[in-house]
Parts: C-alpha cells; sequence; structure tokens
C-alpha cells in the first residue's frame, strides 16, 4: 500500500535533468503512471522532450534554469551523472531531490567512488592516486602491468582512459595528467563483464538479475540476460549491489558494473547513479522494468519484486548501423525496436536498441551475428 503521507501521486510533475535517452524512457514509465514531466536540456527536441509535456532549454549548469525547473515540479531526478553538484545543491531547498546530490558526488569522482566502496568493503582493482608522472613511476611497481590510467572525472564509454602494457606506454600516457587528478588501477584479468541494476525508495530494495555484458571499442554491444554465471556467482553480485544501495539510501535506479574473473573473483568496476544501458532488456523481459522501479523509487512507491520473465539478448544500435537495422523491422517480427528520436545518427552515437526475447541464447546471439550489421 502507498503511504500517501509520502508517496508523489499521479499528476505530480517530474523535473528531469538531462534530455538523452534514459530520460525519455524515464519520461515514458512515468506517464504511464499518471504523472506530468518536464525536462530540461541545452538541446531543443531532444529525445525526452519528444515525450514530456514541456521542456526548459538551458545548460545543465545553469542555476535559474534549474530553479524554474524546480519550482515547476515536485520532484526532480537526473538521467545521467555529469550534472554540475553544486548547481544541483542550489535548488535541494525548492524541490525534493531523491537521489541526492552525495551520490551524485561519489559516482563523479574515482577517487571518492573507491574510498566509499573500499569503505564497505566492496573488493576492486588495487589503485593508487595519480597528481604527477613522478607518482606514476613511484606506484607502477606495485601497480604492475598491464594496467589503466583513468582520469577521476568525466570518463564515459572508455573515454579518459589509457591502457598501459609496459614502459614504452607511460609517455603516451601522460597526456590524461593534463586534465588533473587520475586514478592507476591494476588490469583485473576478467572472464566476463556482468552488471547488476539495483532500485531503492529509501527504505526498501530490489535487485535486478545479473546480466552479462559484451563490449565493442569500450562502448557496450551486447547484453545477455540472464549473465551465463552459477548461482552461487549471482548470489554474490547480487549481494554486493544490495550493500551498496543501503549505504547510500538509495531512491531510484543504480547500476553496478563488475568484473568477473575465472577462479569467481568479484571486482566492483564503477557506479552509474540512473538507469544504464545494460538494464534496458528489463522493458520487456521483466515483470517491471528499470524505467519504471527509478520512477517508484524517486516518488516513494512499493517496489515490488523483480522478476526475469523469459531470457533476453540486447543490442545496442549505434549511428553507423542505424539505416541497415530498419530493414530488420520486417524480416524479424519478434524483436522489439526502440529508437531515441536523435536528430543526428553519428558513428559510435547511441541511436536505439533491439531487445529479443529468446528460450536459445546461443541460437539468438548467431542470430544477431547472421545480420552481418554488427560485424
Amino acid at each position: 500500500m502507498i503511504n500517501l503521507d509520502k508517496a508523489l501521486l499521479p499528476g505530480a510533475v517530474i523535473g528531469i535533468v538531462g534530455g538523452g535517452q534514459l530520460g525519455r524512457m524515464m519520461a515514458i514509465s512515468a506517464k504511464e503512471m499518471g504523472f506530468r514531466v518536464g525536462v530540461l536540456d541545452p538541446v531543443e527536441n531532444c529525445p525526452a522532450a519528444q515525450v514530456a509535456d514541456w521542456q526548459i532549454k538551458a545548460e545543465y549548469s545553469d542555476i535559474t534554469a534549474l530553479e524554474k525547473l524546480a519550482k515547476r515540479s515536485d520532484v526532480v531526478t537526473y538521467e545521467f551523472e555529469n550534472v554540475d553538484v553544486a548547481a544541483l545543491v542550489a535548488v535541494e531547498e525548492i524541490v525534493p531531490l531523491p537521489q541526492g546530490t552525495d551520490l551524485l558526488a561519489i559516482t563523479q569522482d574515482r577517487i571518492l567512488e573507491k574510498t566509499f566502496l573500499e569503505e564497505n568493503d566492496i573488493i576492486i582493482a588495487p589503485h593508487a592516486t595519480i597528481i604527477n608522472p613522478s607518482d606514476i613511476l613511484d606506484e607502477i611497481d606495485s601497480i604492475g602491468y598491464p594496467c589503466v590510467l583513468k582520469t577521476t572525472r568525466g570518463g564515459y564509454d572508455g573515454k579518459g582512459q589509457h591502457v598501459i602494457y609496459s614502459s614504452s606506454d607511460l609517455a603516451s600516457g601522460m597526456n590524461l595528467l593534463r586534465k588533473g587528478t587520475c586514478v592507476l588501477e591494476a588490469w583485473i584479468p576478467f572472464e566476463k563483464e556482468i552488471s547488476v541494476m539495483v532500485a531503492g525508495n529509501g527504505e526498501d530494495y530490489q535487485v535486478f538479475p545479473v546480466v552479462e555484458n559484451i563490449h565493442r571499442n569500450n562502448i557496450l554491444h551486447e547484453t545477455i540476460a540472464p549473465a551465463r554465471i552459477n548461482d552461487e556467482i549471482t548470489e554474490e553480485a547480487q549481494r554486493i549491489a544490495k550493500v551498496i544501495a543501503e549505504a547510500l539510501d538509495l531512491s531510484g535506479v543504480l547500476a553496478v558494473e563488475m568484473f568477473l574473473t575465472k577462479n569467481g573473483g568479484i571486482y566492483v568496476n564503477e557506479l552509474a547513479p540512473r538507469p544504464h544501458n545494460s538494464g534496458h532488456y528489463t522493458i520487456e523481459a521483466c515483470n517491471v522494468s528499470q524505467f519504471d522501479m527509478h520512477i517508484r523509487g524517486i516518488c516513494n512507491w512499493p517496489l515490488p519484486e523483480v522478476q526475469l520473465l523469459e531470457s533476453a539478448v540486447m543490442v545496442n544500435v549505434l549511428g553507423e548501423a542505424l539505416l541497415e537495422t530498419y530493414n530488420l523491422i520486417s524480416q524479424k517480427p519478434a524483436w522489439q525496436f526502440h529508437y531515441y528520436g536523435k536528430a543526428e545518427a553519428k558513428k559510435g552515437r547511441k541511436m536505439g536498441h533491439i531487445t529479443i526475447l529468446t528460450d536459445n541464447v546461443e541460437e539468438t546471439l548467431e542470430e544477431v551475428y547472421q545480420t552481418k550489421i554488427w560485424d
């Protein structure tokens, strides 16, 4: 039963900072639940604005625009982590911000994120803070080769990082230090990349199935739900995700990305404080989607226990493959096509995704391969 003293009821306005595909799918879920939706984004007619009630066209750091969004909304959420924390702090007194700004600050900074995870006894890769070039030389012996140098802020889809295989790679890696403080991480020889979506409403926490992620050029290519792992690893990955959510008093949805080693070790790689690309399969494959759970969480609605109704494979549609996937619409009537309404298709840009429900994952992966679109 909904606690009417705390819950946001249908007819209220949800403000979303960010107008990309995640905001679009948040808005669709919110509209289905009877909410009105406003979006703040600098791009006119952005994906989220196409399905929202209104848009404020402004930069995410524009405090005046954020205040305007806050005054027109009953609750405000964000769809990605590169939102200015100071700007959001300025509007916290105007409107509830259930995700809070602490979560945003933690996930925007790799050092803060690693500190938080270590404080909660979560296993992560050995690492060191790098402020100047001499720090790399001081730390490389203990970290070992190969390792990864990453900027502390702003990395996404493989940007802002450099793999160091030997001393000959050190010079080219130094360029990242021009962007500020970095983190040097040991390379984890993982067998699979997995992730777990976890939802919270500040009191109750529910975990989604563990999924397996396949990347190409550091961009997610396919997600397989459920991951091809044993029950013991599944339970441990979900336990880790729930520990993190509880430590954060999570409201909304959080993605926990992990590395799985050959001997069953699990290392948390990073957190994303919002719905995630690897959770898109939930729209068709689960009894409740990650976007439904996010809206429920920030509105203080109860959270249902998540059930995987059918196995699924999700495939990203990037700009270079967009036109070819249109041909599949008539060829693959059982496939679920989602397109984001972006104005321009660019190489590497996420333009949509396809979800395929299946009772045979291997055959479905082969079917995707046979299209020759993602060769």
